[in-house]
């Protein structure tokens, strides 16, 4: 039955493909920086990362060479910083075994740093044209609904039996454009959340839970085990220009990025006074701050921020903060998009104290 679609997707793909700028350009090193930015992340965020890395770092070797900190600041607002630290792990392998040029071979691609069953066959089949499936979620969407299975997609099981059947039917001579053609009709056509556009598709025609009414029951997926919710305090800390920031632990959450000092637990104005004392700083004046959210992977985490105005940064020295203006954060340390409801106060905080102090008159 899946072969039927193979003609018709192509077809369908070619005409109806979004303009994308890693698209169309047998590169692999832009398939594979495309496909990693585009774990997690939708297509519309990613394009403008995309094109500001690819013209800072425009090859591999570029990549392989790149000072941390530089790599993690380009990253900033992707979350999940691993990837991009496997990325460089392997751009220095392909560097050193392939002379900077990813090598176009499945099984070379699979033993590289970060570089899954999906992302192989992504690169593979795209750059290389090489008839090997990706498989994706979108994918097992797809597919789980044209067969109308009822196998739970988050079973390895059930992925390697859908990469297996799409490979007995992988065109030879178009293996990308078919790969790409079930990506995008899981994107924009076999949607996951809301109605799918079912009249639209073209596979509509062998579509078995499209015939039954049975496409928003699929695919049976296993619920992920509940996140951890965990409170955090944010001390937006500042003598004028300058905020306070400093660099996390090298493993862990968020392993070796900047942040703003934080402390787990919902603080009072008086309680977050304290902690700043501890630093050995004179407060001499606080504001509090809206309260946001930010969920990963396994964790939530409910912030609470303060914006807290002290006599001097330079007795910190000890604690191991730095203290940065925004202009330089922006261009040097990369700070999570967890703190994002907060670093807009690292500009705004002189202008903030000022407001509070006549609202206060």
């Amino acid at each position: 039955m899946l072969k039927q679609i193979v003609s018709p997707l192509v077809e369908w793909y070619r005409e109806n493909k979004r303009i994308l700028p890693w698209r169309d350009q047998d590169n692999a090193y832009y398939t594979w920086v495309s496909e990693i930015m585009l774990q997690q992340t939708r297509v519309e965020a990613v394009k403008p990362y995309f094109e500001r890395f690819i013209t800072e770092l425009p090859d591999v070797r570029a990549l392989a060479l790149c000072p941390e900190k530089k790599l993690m600041k380009l990253w900033e607002g992707l979350g999940y910083y691993n990837r991009v630290r496997n990325m460089q792990e392997a751009a220095r392998t392909v560097t050193v075994e392939y002379g900077g040029v990813l090598p176009a071979d499945h099984q070379k691609l699979l033993s590289l740093k970060g570089i899954g069953s999906y992302t192989a066959g992504a690169i593979a089949s795209i750059a290389y044209h090489i008839p090997v499936p990706a498989v994706d979620g979108n994918v097992l969407r797809v597919i789980s609904r044209i067969t109308e299975s009822r196998e739970d997609i988050m079973k390895q099981s059930v992925r390697k039996k859908i990469e297996e059947e799409l490979l007995a039917i992988m065109p030879g001579d178009c293996p990308g454009d078919f790969n790409q053609a079930l990506m995008e009709l899981g994107a924009v056509i076999c949607v996951p959340n809301g109605s799918p556009k079912c009249g639209e598709c073209p596979a509509a025609f062998c579509c078995k839970a499209y015939r039954h009414g049975t496409v928003e029951e699929l695919p049976v997926k296993a619920k992920k085990k509940e996140r951890r919710l965990e409170d955090r305090t944010v001390l937006v800390i500042q003598d004028g220009d300058r905020t306070a920031i400093r660099r996390r632990p090298s493993k862990g959450l968020l392993a070796g990025l900047y942040e703003l000092p934080n402390i787990e637990g919902a603080l009072t104005q008086q309680e977050a006074l304290e902690r700043v004392k501890e630093l050995d700083l004179e407060p001499l004046f606080i504001k509090e701050l809206e309260t946001s959210r930010h969920i990963f992977s396994h964790i939530e985490w409910r912030m609470t921020g303060y914006l807290i105005r002290v006599a001097s940064l330079e007795q910190m020295k000890n604690h191991g903060l730095l203290f940065v203006e925004k202009a330089q954060s922006e261009k040097q340390y990369a700070i999570p998009s967890a703190f994002r409801a907060y670093t807009k106060y690292m500009k705004q905080g002189e202008n903030l104290f000022t407001a509070a102090r006549d609202d206060n008159k």
